[in-house]
């Protein structure tokens, strides 16, 4: 996965809830990985590598503070593992369907060492202009990180 996933590719669900993962994203997710809810109302596809890393960083947040718990439980809880059937689908929860108003039509996004699935109108209105503008998003990130 040197380059991370990336790319989209728009998909339909079955009537059971499963999606049929893109041969572009299967490598980079490996054999098992983990759903979780996304923060953008999507749902994020950790490859194990990746899940763990992030894993370990929600562990150290401190007990103590509310803010941390909440946010550990918002990714842990709704965590689960996960694999490809035999025609490389994989099953969605509904919980994590429900969080991301997922019915139907999804877009599958690559974003670097993670993917996401997206409900496809929710991901429309995201990318629509009147909700981005991306030369100021690319002035904040440039004055916060440097890029």
């Amino acid at each position: 996965m040197t380059n991370g996933m990336k790319g989209q590719s728009n998909h339909n669900l079955d009537a059971k809830g499963r999606l049929i993962i893109p041969a572009r994203l299967r490598d980079g997710l490996g054999k098992s990985f983990v759903l979780c809810r996304g923060m953008d109302k999507n749902i994020y596809v950790y490859p194990e590598a990746e899940w763990e890393k992030f894993s370990e960083k929600l562990n150290s947040l401190p007990v103590s503070d509310v803010s941390a718990r909440k946010f550990k439980t918002f990714f842990q809880g709704s965590a689960i593992d996960c694999e490809f059937d035999s025609q490389f689908r994989i099953t969605i929860p509904q919980n994590l369907r429900e969080w991301a108003g997922i019915d139907k039509e999804v877009v599958m996004v690559g974003n670097g060492a993670i993917a996401e699935i997206w409900d496809k109108n929710a991901w429309d209105e995201y990318n629509s202009v009147g909700e981005m503008d991306i030369n100021e998003i690319s002035a904040n990130m440039s004055s916060l990180y440097g890029i």
